[in-house]
C-alpha cells in the first residue's frame, strides 16, 4: 500500500515528466532509441526509382512481373528497467537517500517510455532477483511497475550485478532497451563477462548512482563507517584525503576509472548522476549525445 508521501511523489514525477516531454524530450527520446528495425507491410508492383536490392524474385515469377518487398519503421520498443535494490542504496549524505534517487529516475523512465507507448518491464534485484515484471503497456501495468518501484522490500542486502545481468540475459527480449540503474558497487571481475554478453544482447545503459561522498571523502578527521550490506564498522582517518596519493581517493577513482574503461570497451553507454540532484537536463543531454552518433 502506498502512504501518502509516496503518493504526492509519484504525481509531481508525473507532473513535472508530462511538462517536459512535451517539450524536446520526447522528440529526442523517440531519436535516441529507435524501434526494433524493419517490419514486413506488402508486396507491391516495382516502380521506378525502388532498391532494386527489395525485389522479390519468387512473387515476380508467380506474378509474370517485376514484384518488391516494402517494409516499414517498426517503432514498438521494449524497455526494460533493471533497479538496484541493495542495502548500499540507504546511503546517502544529504536529504535524499540513494533509493529515493533511484525510485524518482526510474519512475521518470518509466512515464518517458509508457507516453511513447513502449512496453515497460521492471527487473529489482540486490544479491537475488527480487522482483521480475515482464514488459507490458498500458497505465494499470505502469502504475504496477511504479508502485513497486516505491514499496518494494528487498530480502536481500548485498549487491550482485553478475545475478541481475545472468537473469537479464536469460530473458532473451530481442531488439530491448535495457537501463540499469545502480551505483555499481561491485567487484567488475564478478560481471565483467556477463556485461559483455549482455552488452551485446541488448541497447544496455549503465546509469552510476553515486553519493558524492562515494567519489571524494571531505576532510573531516577520524569518522566511523558502516557496511550497509554486511554490517561491519570501522574507523578511518580522512585527513589529507583530498591528495591525489591518499589510499581511499587513489581506491574510489580506481574503481571508477577502471568502470569506465570497461564500458566503453564494450561499447556501453553510461550516464553518471548524483544522489539528491536534478537529473533531467543530463537525461536531455545524453539523449542528444546518443543522437548525434547516429547521423
Amino acid at each position: 500500500m502506498i502512504d501518502q508521501a509516496i503518493k504526492s511523489k509519484i504525481k509531481k514525477i508525473k507532473i513535472q515528466t508530462k511538462r517536459i516531454m512535451q517539450s524536446t524530450l520526447s522528440g529526442d527520446y523517440l531519436s535516441a532509441f529507435k524501434g526494433s528495425g524493419l517490419e514486413f507491410h506488402q508486396i507491391r508492383d516495382y516502380v521506378i526509382g525502388d532498391d532494386v536490392r527489395g525485389i522479390d524474385w519468387n512473387s515476380s515469377a508467380k506474378m509474370n512481373k517485376v514484384m518488391i518487398k516494402q517494409f516499414i519503421e517498426e517503432r514498438e520498443r521494449t524497455i526494460i528497467l533493471v533497479i538496484d535494490v541493495s542495502a548500499s542504496t540507504l546511503f546517502s549524505s544529504n536529504h535524499e537517500l540513494k533509493k529515493e534517487s533511484i525510485a524518482s529516475l526510474a519512475a521518470t523512465l518509466a512515464f518517458i517510455a509508457s507516453a511513447n507507448k513502449d512496453n515497460v518491464g521492471a527487473l529489482f534485484f540486490s544479491d537475488t532477483i527480487e522482483q521480475w515484471i515482464p514488459p507490458k503497456k498500458g497505465n494499470m501495468h505502469l502504475g504496477m511497475i511504479i508502485e513497486t518501484i516505491f514499496t518494494i522490500q528487498p530480502t536481500g542486502k548485498k549487491t550482485s550485478i553478475a545475478t541481475a545481468l545472468r537473469y537479464l540475459v536469460g530473458l532473451k527480449k530481442k531488439n530491448a532497451v535495457v537501463f540499469m540503474i545502480s551505483d555499481w558497487i561491485d567487484d567488475l571481475s564478478t560481471y565483467n563477462r556477463l556485461l559483455k554478453v549482455a552488452g551485446c544482447e541488448y541497447d544496455f545503459v549503465c546509469m552510476r548512482m553515486l553519493d558524492d561522498c562515494e567519489k571524494s571523502l571531505p576532510d573531516v578527521g577520524f569518522i566511523d563507517l558502516k557496511d550497509p550490506e554486511t554490517g561491519r564498522s570501522i574507523t578511518i582517518d580522512t585527513r589529507g584525503i583530498k591528495k591525489q596519493h591518499h589510499p581511499l581517493t587513489l581506491f574510489m577513482a580506481k574503481r571508477i576509472l577502471e568502470q569506465k574503461k570497461t564500458f566503453e570497451k564494450f561499447r556501453i553507454d553510461m550516464l553518471d548522476i548524483s544522489v539528491g540532484k536534478p537529473f533531467v537536463n543530463q537525461l536531455v543531454m545524453f539523449f542528444h549525445q546518443r543522437i548525434a552518433r547516429q547521423v
